[in-house]
């Protein structure tokens, strides 16, 4: 403190405080292949699905055989109620990859071309190599993949009704002439739902017998008609001015392929049908000129627009045509502001909020500019934009392990993401698919040391291999690096995918790891996850092996985790071992996780020493810091001793002078039971106990 200059009253407060802080120690990470989301971005994913927060369905899509392996494993891990960072990867080296591209029609009437070869995606959003896209482009799909292509734009621009001219004469059946009361061939309509009749006195014409037409196709690409289906067509004998009956009469029923495409609410004005927005009950109001508009002095020009972005093909929702996002009243004006202060303008909008798509032009009949300058658009009907070209590129089988390792090279920092359970997925690459593994081993778990690694043994060791599983899984464990930080399970397991109503084989390293998050839960970081009490496998049809107790002797001692069915009992993990090689209290996975969160949390609490002076007071306060923390440890089961020593002897004039501090911590980590002996021992009826207890091993 510094010296005061005055006579006066200073308060000065010291926090003596500082505890050791709670760790996480359940929270997931895993890379692979995905159909929808960020490319090379963490997203921290909380469950598989439903509403609100971040489910897995929502930001990556769903399963396919394209990354079922991949996409049920993170699932698995989710369901025991963990929560993960994952990182999508995706071959973006070729064009079809990059992005789903759009190409614009308007009223279903007349498609646009549009070039994918010169988009590309950088860190946060689609630019093109030559700084501008094609001018027919007005949205692309907000990831690359193939499930953009399922959807759809609605953009309105104007508040007028669209005007259609219809001629039934255009779409009369092979041999049949449809003629009105006049004999002309075009027909003034009136239309009732979805029936279209003459709008005249006497009814629609027939010229001669007509056969009734089961379903007829009509459209015509220049009136942007291109629905309708005349069906069920009636003759009935009419008669003409001297009563003859020379002609008949039908009713003409037409229908749309979507419904909605046609709203109920339409008029008739010389034959011509009169429609509006399909999407209007949405927005309730035609699109008209905004308040900032007004206030910029510039109401000769409509600024608003309605856009509506729709599943079209029903591949994220399951149902095609439903609408995803509603953006009401947004604004052509570049400048536009919203009540809140916020940006209106569409572009800046949607590009902020849309998780589906994401803008790139203008619609040449709607342009956008300041409020001051703004023209009314030219556009006589609203524009709807459908999405194309978009590829997944490579599958989760022959993804390259260099993509692979991009997305894995995400979590290598400890200050930038915090986790602790690192999921392998399907094993790839190298001999024996071991490839995958070794990298996030060397390069992850190895480097960090504050993380689990869980390692499945590739799909061909245990799926139809039947009696050379434990030699396969063995071979493939031969092929694994020694290391304390990695776990290995025994296989795969046969689940049910909702999502498209199949069975399919899952690696279980995602169960492996939920069962960490679901001990973590129950109890702590330190126990086993293993065994009758914590070691339940969820969402399993049955095993692909299932190892017996010769098997399990076996593989056990070679750090091959066993995954058991036992009948009655369900199927649990039956082993508890890592990857280290060489015999140690770290080759069990409880121990291991007890040292990760020690050296976690005294760490953390550690950085307030930094700066401080390596004082007899700065030792001290460290000892009392810690000791609390490892009693509560030691009171939780975690550890059966341990010693703290932070003073003279190990901080000596050398270590201080050297501007270090260290602080020796000593641990007697809690062992969990592999093997129980039980003896039963029979005595003779004249022999005391105590002259036998403890004489057999």
């Amino acid at each position: 403190m510094s010296f005061p200059q005055s006579p006066g009253i200073t308060v000065r407060e010291i926090d003596l405080t500082t505890i050791v802080p709670n760790v996480s120690t359940s929270r997931g990470a895993m890379a692979g292949v995905f159909r929808w989301g960020p490319i090379g971005q963490r997203v921290l994913i909380d469950r598989e699905d439903g509403p609100g927060g971040s489910p897995l369905t929502t930001r990556f899509g769903t399963p396919t055989t394209f990354n079922a392996e991949t996409w049920l494993t993170l699932a698995s891990f989710l369901a025991y109620g963990g929560a993960a960072y994952v990182v999508r990867v995706a071959n973006t080296t070729s064009n079809n990859v990059s992005v789903s591209a759009a190409t614009a029609y308007a009223n279903q009437s007349g498609t646009v071309s549009n070039t994918l070869a010169h988009i590309v995606r950088t860190d946060a959003e689609y630019v093109s190599k030559d700084g501008t896209f094609d001018t027919d482009i007005q949205y692309i799909a907000r990831w690359p993949g193939e499930l953009g292509n399922t959807l759809r734009v609605s953009s309105c621009f104007t508040p007028n009704n669209y005007t259609q001219t219809f001629n039934l004469a255009t779409y009369g059946a092979s041999g049949t002439t449809f003629a009105s009361n006049t004999g002309s061939n075009t027909a003034t309509f009136v239309v009732s739902g979805n029936s279209i009749s003459n709008a005249n006195t006497a009814a629609l014409s027939l010229s001669g017998a007509i056969a009734v037409t089961d379903v007829l196709e009509v459209g015509n690409t220049t009136t942007g008609i291109q629905y309708l289906k005349v069906a069920n067509v009636s003759y009935t004998p009419g008669t003409d001015s001297s009563g003859n009956s020379t002609t008949g009469t039908a009713t003409i029923t037409v229908r749309f392929t979507d419904q909605n495409r046609l709203h109920s609410n339409v008029s008739n004005a010389n034959g011509n049908i009169t429609r509006y927005w399909e999407f209007f009950s949405l927005v309730g109001v035609a699109p008209g000129t905004s308040e900032y508009q007004t206030n910029q002095g510039n109401t000769a020009a409509h600024d608003e627009m309605h856009v509506v972005i729709v599943d079209d093909k029903g591949k994220f929702t399951g149902v095609s045509g439903t609408v995803l996002e509603v953006y009401k009243s947004v604004s052509r004006a570049t400048d536009a502001q919203a009540v809140d202060g916020g940006s209106n303008y569409y572009k800046q909008v949607i590009n902020d909020r849309s998780a589906y798509v994401w803008w790139t032009n203008d619609y040449t009949a709607a342009i956008s500019n300041t409020a001051t300058n703004l023209a009314d658009a030219t556009a006589t009907a609203p524009l709807s934009t459908v999405f194309q070209g978009g590829a997944d590129g490579a599958s989760e089988s022959n993804v390259a392990i260099s993509v692979l390792a991009r997305g894995y090279d995400q979590f290598l920092s400890t200050e930038d993401v915090d986790i602790s359970l690192v999921m392998t997925g399907k094993s790839v690459g190298g001999i024996q698919s071991s490839q995958l593994a070794n990298y996030i081993t060397d390069n992850l778990v190895e480097v960090r040391k504050d993380c689990v690694q869980f390692i499945s043994p590739d799909k061909g060791s245990v799926v139809d291999n039947v009696g050379s599983e434990s030699t396969s899984i063995l071979s493939f464990r031969n092929n694994l690096r020694s290391t304390s930080y990695a776990f290995l399970d025994s296989g795969y397991k046969y689940m049910y995918d909702r999502y498209n109503d199949v069975f399919r084989w899952i690696p279980l390293n995602g169960d492996m790891a939920g069962l960490c998050v679901r001990t973590d839960e129950t109890n702590d970081a330190w126990w086993s996850p293993a065994g009758f009490n914590r070691g339940q496998i969820k969402n399993i049809a049955k095993l692909a092996y299932n190892p017996k107790k010769a098997e399990r002797d076996v593989l056990y001692p070679q750090g091959v985790n066993p995954v058991v069915s036992f009948t009655g009992q369900g199927t649990i993990l039956f082993g508890d071992r890592t990857l280290l090689a060489k015999p140690s209290a770290f080759n069990r996975i409880n121990v291991r996780r007890l040292f990760i969160v020690l050296e976690k949390a005294i760490s953390e609490a550690a950085k307030f020493t930094l700066f401080e002076f390596n004082d007899q007071f700065t030792r001290s306060q460290f000892k009392n810091l810690v000791n609390p923390y490892l009693r509560d440890v030691k009171g939780r089961r975690g550890i059966t001793d341990f010693l703290v020593v932070c003073d003279e002897t190990n901080n000596t004039g050398q270590v201080i002078d050297s501007n270090q501090f260290v602080g020796d911590i000593y641990i007697k980590p809690a062992r969990s039971i592999n093997f129980i002996l039980l003896n039963f021992v029979a005595v003779n009826t004249g022999v005391a106990f105590s002259e036998v207890v403890g004489k057999f091993g």
